[in-house]
């Protein structure tokens, strides 16, 4: 069975049973938003091995446009998040065009620089509502039918967007168009003799990175109804980076699991709120950044390749192990 189908089935499984389990659906849906983020950041960063601190620009674009769309024009849920992904894939075409011509650090700064402009952008453009965002942003009505008022019938509609996307994803990564991105990261120049054109596939990967991306900031504009400026700054990028890199950089499950740590975590400390040590009280509530920071500097030092990489290639070792343990044992019995 393909990993896309795993993914995808695994995905869909433990969605359905989350709520069972009395989980919130809001909180799901946010971790579900946060996750298909993550992913759209591992496809390109993590297949390509060309870090983006740009993907801020798409997911807090495709949230003020889905936000707009649905609260301004009146559009139903399935309209407002396609114009998301149209305007994420457009602004990915015009991002994407100018860095993909550098490479490393370099690649890295430009996306940074063309995402603070849009973030800029956003902050004096007059849809937006500036410092104060879009706020009070309905959920509409599926193709006109279907209220998504209710949590959990907006719940079942983000589950099966977000792990349509996701197998969609996994499935380009086990084509021959994934195969030939894995081949540009490991050896560029090797790809460009054999005759692919390596610019031409890192700019569709960013698109379709960008276009899924901005997909994620719709949804979460329609869930939790609030599209604002921290959508669109430049550390969303670094929560993104963060999931990935907590999760596992370049594997199929990693982003997932790293985005509902991170989610879960932040909603745990600001629930926690002020506890005292020794006499003296800290806010946990306001200290959310650095508390993550000093826990994803141990998974660093404990995980170097992220909770689910490790885990998948000591789960390689053990099955080599226990190959060559078979071998050896009917190499003995052939000898005796």
């Amino acid at each position: 069975m393909r990993t896309s189908t795993v993914l995808f089935l695994a995905v869909t499984a433990i969605g359905i049973a989350a709520p069972l389990a009395g989980l919130y659906p809001l909180f799901l849906m946010k971790c579900l938003a946060f996750a298909l983020f993550a992913c759209s950041f591992n496809f390109f960063t993590g297949n390509l091995g060309l870090l983006s601190i740009g993907h801020a620009a798409f997911f807090g674009i495709g949230a003020y446009v889905a936000g707009h769309g649905l609260k301004v024009w009146g559009l139903t849920p399935e309209a407002a998040l396609g114009l998301s992904i149209l305007t994420g894939a457009l602004l990915g075409v015009a991002i994407g065009g100018m860095a993909i011509r550098r490479q490393g650090i370099y690649f890295a700064m430009v996306t940074l620089a063309l995402a603070q402009m849009v973030y800029f952008f956003c902050l004096q453009a007059p849809f937006t509502g500036a410092e104060d965002g879009l706020q009070r942003i309905p959920r509409g009505a599926l193709f006109g039918v279907l209220p998504l008022g209710d949590d959990l019938t907006m719940y079942a509609f983000v589950l099966v967007t977000v792990a349509g996307a996701i197998w969609g994803l996994q499935r380009l990564m086990e084509a021959p168009f994934g195969q030939v991105l894995l081949a540009i990261r490991d050896n560029e120049p090797r790809a460009v003799s054999l005759g692919y054109n390596s610019r031409g596939y890192k700019l569709v990967a960013f698109v379709i990175s960008a276009s899924v991306a901005a997909l994620a900031g719709g949804l979460k504009a329609q869930t939790l109804g609030l599209a604002s400026l921290p959508d669109v700054h430049w550390t969303q990028s670094g929560n993104a980076i963060l999931m990935c890199l907590l999760g596992g950089l370049g594997t199929s499950g990693g982003p997932i699991v790293g985005a509902i740590f991170i989610v879960t975590l932040e909603g745990y400390l600001a629930d926690i709120g002020t506890i005292r040590v020794a006499g003296l009280s800290f806010d946990l509530s306001t200290k959310i950044p650095i508390v993550i920071g000093a826990i994803f500097m141990l998974c660093v030092l404990t995980f170097r390749k992220g909770v689910v990489g490790e885990f998948a290639e000591r789960f390689t070792r053990f099955g080599r192990k226990q190959a060559h343990s078979t071998t050896e044992a009917v190499d003995t019995h052939l000898q005796n």
